[in-house]
Parts: C-alpha cells; structure tokens; sequence
C-alpha cells in the first residue's frame, strides 16, 4: 500500500512514470489519464507499465545511501549540507518521523504497486510475441522481490501488498511478519528466474535470469536457508557470459558499463536522464575533469580508508586521499572524499550506471554458503578469488588459518564485503544481518592530517535499531491501530 494519500494517487493514475530508463529501454511520454477499464489493452500497456517500475526504482536508487550506507560506517555526513533526517540515521538516532525514511517508504510502496498493476492487468492482452507475457511477469515479480527486500531489510515486518488495493483496503492492510515477506520474495524471485530469458533475448538494464537467480541466492543467505542457496548458486553457475572484471577500477568507467560483472545494474543517461549520486560525494568547489562543482553531501570514514592496503587497487577507486578543485590552477590538498562514482558528468545528472547487483557479490555470497555448509576450502577459494582481483597476485591470499573458526571466517568475509562494496549500500545490512552492527559505538570519522589525529564519534546502538521505525506519517494515514510502530520506537 503505498500508504495512504500518496498510494490514493498511485490508485487513480495506473502509470505515473517518474524518470526514464536508458534509449534502449524507451523513453515515455506520461498517459494523460489511464483507468483500470481502459488500460492496459495491449502488449505495449504492459510493457509501458513493466517500464514504469524500473523508472520509480531508477529514481530512488541514487538517493539511497542515506537510507542504506550514511548509518554504517563507510560514510558520514558533511556539515556543508542540510538533509532534513540524515543527521539522525548517521547518529543512529532514527525516529518516527524521519523524512528519508518517510520518502523511502512512499517510493518503494509506489513502485510495488506499479508491479502489482503489471501483475493485475497482465491477462487482459491478447496479442503478446511468444514469450513476452512471460517476461513481463517475470520482471515485475523479480522487480516486486527486490523491493519487497529492500523494505523487509530497511523496516522489518511491513504491510504486504500483491494485488491493486482499493483505498480502503489499504488503509486496513497489517503489517505481515518478516518471515512472511521474506516467502514472498522467494516465491516472486523463483518464478521470475523460471520465466525471465537470458541477457541475450532482452534489453540491457532489464532484469534476466541471471539476475533473479543471483538476487535468489543473496535472499536466501539472509534466511540462512544454505541448502536453498546452493541450489539457486547451481543454477545461477549454468548460465555463462559472467565473471569479475580484471581491474576493479573498470567497473566504474562510462565505457565499461556493460560489462560482465553486471548482473544488473539500472541505467542513466547523462544531462537528460541522470542522476546526482556522481555528485553527492565530490567536494563543493568541484573536482578537475569531473564536475564543476560538488554537493559534499557526505565523506568517507577514516576508519573505512585505515583498513584498505595500499596494494589493494580497490582503495584508489573507491576514496581518493587528495583532491583538486575544478578552478584552474588550484592546488592539490588532502581532502578524502568518495571516487567511485566519480566520473565526468553533467552537475546532478551523471550518466553512470548503477550496479544493483554484481558478480563479486555473488562470490562472496558463495563463500559464505561454502562455509556455513561445512566446505571451507570452498570459501577460502571464493574469498581469495576476490583478493586477487583485488590486488593482482596471490601474494595477500588468506590461509585455511585466517578462517579455522565461524568468528574468524566472518571477520574475514565482512572486511572483504566492506572493502569491496563500500558506497554500493551492503554494509549496514551486512552488520546488521550478522548481529555485528553494536561494533558501531566507536567510529572514526574524519582525520586531521596536520595535527595527525583523527576525529571520532560516540555512537550506541541498540538492539532494536537493527530495522529502522514505521514514518509516522504512515501510521497517521492508516486507519486507526491498524500500523504498529516497530518495538523501541514508541
């Protein structure tokens, strides 16, 4: 339910379509009114709706660091910007009535039932090309299962939606258990890997096979359902064309987006059709041959910088230490901010793509089945896969030694994820899912490098923050006791 006001004007207008996707995912001009007895009539409906989920996705995704990255420690927020809600996320000080979460909350509703639309209308077409019904089912549930696993992530037990409510049902629609959403998911994600064609018979920047199968086996390793994870990692190894890239600098280079490491990734073009996470992170005067100027909404934690190798080619991709500005002739200064987006772009409208999920991601995740199903020299190879690309040699491979225990494998296998995935919005979920997220009550933020000291902040975690409180405003547009606000967040 896109609870309530803003899901009442999702009910009324079927395809409200916010940004576009990529040229070779069509650019739509907005219906200029749709009704469900009207609409959709044909293939191309469908397909109109189908591309109106990746848009609502599209548009939430480059904002989703304050949501999913700023409460972890790889980020802090800078004091150059004023973001209504993302001083209390970075201070784990959430409440009820934080805006960001609020927003999250409306665009994710919003997108679900944009998938529930596809879903409802799907029948009523009769001239579908072989195979596109298929597909069209097949990305609106895998589309329906990732947002459904980003909410379940972000707030825990939420209202579950699978078909076009009316208003009233909305407004009466419990929050369903976690459990319950995670079966969800699970069942979307299956269908969808059964129904979806291989990268080959679709467009770049919509979701295939590979891409429910490998978001299949993240959801699973979440559920500790290692069986089932195996089995969706089996399926997911049959398909070829996938693998990690060489140089880890490539991935986030304009003319290498395409690559086989992407899973799936959502497209932008520049100028027209991009977005502002390439700016988010470059300082406000600019940075020479990037931007002319920066949003500095956030910085890179030094505790974060400390634990990267100089060897290790992720570091330099991922934060640069020194830093010059656009103007002409300005000099370069230590000033650590975050690079890996940091490509030549239009000011808020960069035109890189945003990897949703990628090959590394599925390694990692393969080491952690390996190990939780007793197979450590599985995990050891998977986990040494990715230090080797890394650095290029075998030279800083971990040893049997470095995992002999549970503690130790997870020590090793979170400090890869961290230094791999940093500013892509896993580690926060990575603390949290493994119970390590109270390591946060010490964080070093930034660091002097004249005084050679580093800034730290005092955070205390609680129990209950490992999901983040139900927008207030949600709970206010529902009828009366039907939303319950999460325990700790009275």
């Amino acid at each position: 339910m896109k609870t309530i006001k803003s899901y009442i004007a999702a009910c009324m207008m079927a395809a409200v379509f916010g940004q576009g996707c990529k040229s070779d995912l069509l650019e739509l001009s907005p219906e200029s009114f749709l009704t469900s007895s009207n609409f959709p009539q044909t293939a191309s409906d469908i397909d109109q709706l189908t591309i109106g989920i990746y848009s609502r996705l599209q548009s939430r995704k480059p904002g989703d660091y304050l949501v999913m990255e700023v409460p972890s420690d790889n980020l802090f927020m800078s004091a150059n910007q004023s973001i209504a809600g993302s001083f209390e996320l970075d201070g784990l000080t959430p409440e009820p009535s934080n805006p960001l979460l609020n927003n999250f909350w409306i665009s994710t509703y919003n997108a679900i039932f944009r998938a529930n639309s596809v879903l409802v209308g799907i029948d009523k077409p009769t001239d579908y090309k072989a195979g596109l019904k298929d597909q069209y089912i097949g990305e609106a549930k895998f589309l329906r299962g990732l947002l459904y696993f980003d909410l379940v992530r972000v707030f825990g037990d939420v209202p579950k939606a699978t078909t076009v409510l009316s208003i009233e049902e909305s407004r009466n629609t419990r929050k369903s258990p976690a459990a319950e959403i995670y079966q969800l998911i699970v069942d979307d994600l299956t269908d969808a890997a059964a129904k979806l064609p291989l990268q080959s018979g679709i467009a770049k920047g919509r979701a295939t096979k590979a891409a429910a199968l490998a978001l299949l086996i993240k959801v699973q390793v979440y559920r500790k359902e290692w069986a089932a994870a195996k089995a969706a990692s089996d399926q997911l190894a049959t398909i070829q064309g996938y693998g990690l890239v060489g140089n880890f600098a490539d991935l986030w280079k304009l003319n290498n987006e395409d690559n086989p490491e992407s899973i799936f990734s959502l497209k932008y073009i520049d100028g027209s059709n991009g977005h502002g996470l390439s700016t988010a992170f470059i300082p406000n005067a600019g940075s020479a041959g990037i931007v002319n100027r920066g949003d500095e909404v956030a910085l890179p934690s030094w505790s974060l910088i400390k634990l990267y190798n100089d060897a290790d080619k992720r570091k330099a991709a991922t934060v640069s230490l020194n830093y010059t500005a656009a103007s002409n002739g300005a000099p370069t200064i230590f000033y650590p901010y975050v690079a890996k987006y940091a490509v030549a772009h239009t000011f808020q409208a960069s035109g890189l793509d945003l990897p949703v999920i990628r090959y590394a991601d599925v390694v990692l995740l393969r080491a952690e089945i390996a190990f939780r199903r007793n197979q450590p020299a599985a995990a050891l190879a998977a986990l040494n896969e990715i230090r080797e690309r890394a650095f290029g040699d075998d030279a800083h491979n971990y040893t049997a030694a470095d995992i002999a225990t549970e503690t130790t494998f997870y020590d090793k296998l979170l400090l890869e994820r961290q230094l791999e995935f940093a500013y892509e919005n896993e580690r926060w979920f990575d603390l949290t899912r493994t119970g390590r997220f109270a390591q946060l009550v010490k964080e070093e933020r930034n660091y002097n490098n004249v005084t050679q000291t580093a800034v730290t902040a005092t955070l205390r975690p609680q129990a209950f923050m490992r999901v983040f409180p139900i927008p207030q405003v949600q709970i206010g547009q529902a009828a009366p006791g039907v939303l319950e606000q999460t325990q700790g967040y009275y």
